[in-house]
């Protein structure tokens, strides 16, 4: 099961989702930005960072690079494809994910651990999950505040697949760290392979770091990529 790990510019994470993925079973290869062929993947991953250092806007640059082309054309064939944090905004600056991501509310960088509550369990990052089932997971970003026009489309085509929460599962205000809409943490497309979220699954995948909670969403991806064969 190879699962290209996409790595630009400014990515630092790509060596913490290798990691996670392998203990999940995952076989992760990582692959440069200019890259132009993933034939051979199974399944992709867009780590977090700081791709291109973040300038005119986070993921505006990364969505040129050609290995998206290739991105697009396995996302659209039905490959499990996971964008984290950074990742995330690349895929909805490419268009493969609906809304966008703009600074938090606060204008503060936000690095602590969060609560998701999961709502959807028909997408490649929840299917060994449970509706209602709280995670406590990192979350660090500048620009995780999730905003989009289409909103209630979003919530009425089931696209909404985390939100931030209290310790309970309660969608609350003072639970909503970067004043995200409607406290969306993590959104997929309407066929539920392409998944974008803010906080770090793979920062929690062992206990030693303080939480274990992501690796459902790793285990999850992994078991989507051995599922789904294209």
């Amino acid at each position: 099961m190879k699962i290209a790990v996409v790595v630009f510019p400014g990515t630092n994470c790509e060596h913490d989702i290798a990691h996670a993925l392998a203990l999940a079973g995952g076989e992760p290869d990582l692959v440069w930005h200019t890259d132009d062929d993933l034939s051979g993947a199974e399944g992709i991953v867009l780590p977090g960072g700081f791709a291109h250092g973040d300038y005119l806007r986070t993921g505006a640059i990364a969505r040129f690079s050609p290995v998206m082309s290739e991105v697009e054309r396995l996302a659209t064939q039905g490959v499990p494809t996971l964008g984290i944090c950074n990742g995330f905004q690349i895929l909805c600056e490419a268009g493969l994910l609906p809304g966008a991501l703009v600074a938090n509310m606060g204008l503060k960088f936000i690095c602590k651990p969060v609560h998701l509550r999961v709502e959807s369990t028909k997408s490649v990052l929840t299917s060994a999950a449970a509706v209602g089932q709280v995670l406590q997971i990192p979350l660090n970003s500048y620009e995780g505040n999730f905003v989009a026009d289409d909103v209630n489309a979003i919530e009425d085509e089931g696209l909404v697949v985390l939100r931030y929460s209290d310790t309970e599962g309660r969608i609350r205000e003072s639970a909503n760290p970067n004043g995200s809409t409607n406290a969306i943490a993590c959104v997929s497309n309407a066929g539920g392979n392409v998944v974008g979220l803010m906080p770090h699954p793979e920062r929690a995948s062992e206990q030693i770091l303080g939480s274990a909670d992501g690796m459902v969403l790793v285990e999850s991806f992994v078991e989507s990529v051995r599922s789904v064969r294209v």
